[in-house]
């Protein structure tokens, strides 16, 4: 019976030998990896100092403009917005005309 736990145990060694976790081969990864991680990051970060030319328009640098919109909504005079839809031309949406229709029940 004790034959029989060694080889048992013999087994379980050799085959836990077989998973070697240990990185043998330091220095040889790519040299871009982990750089999809660091672009992603960079990519959502916002610039806090952000370096506008002189011929780009910066954001909320026209002060008329914004004085005249907050008049306009202290005396109640808004500029409504355009309605606008999402696509143009006819779509092809059903009518529900099987949905409670008033067709045999």
């Amino acid at each position: 019976m004790s034959s029989k736990r060694l080889w048992i145990v013999a087994a379980a060694a050799a085959a836990l030998a077989a998973c070697n976790t240990a990185n043998t081969h330091i220095g040889d990864e790519d040299a871009g990896f982990g750089e999809a991680v660091a672009y992603d990051k960079a990519v959502q970060t916002i610039n806090p100092a952000p370096a506008y030319t002189a011929d780009s328009a910066k954001p909320g640098s026209n002060g008329d403009v914004g004085a005249q919109a907050v008049q306009r909504y202290r005396t109640g005079k808004v500029k409504q917005p355009e309605n606008m839809g999402t696509s143009s031309g006819s779509g092809a949406g059903g009518s529900g005309a099987g949905m409670g229709s008033g067709g045999p029940q």
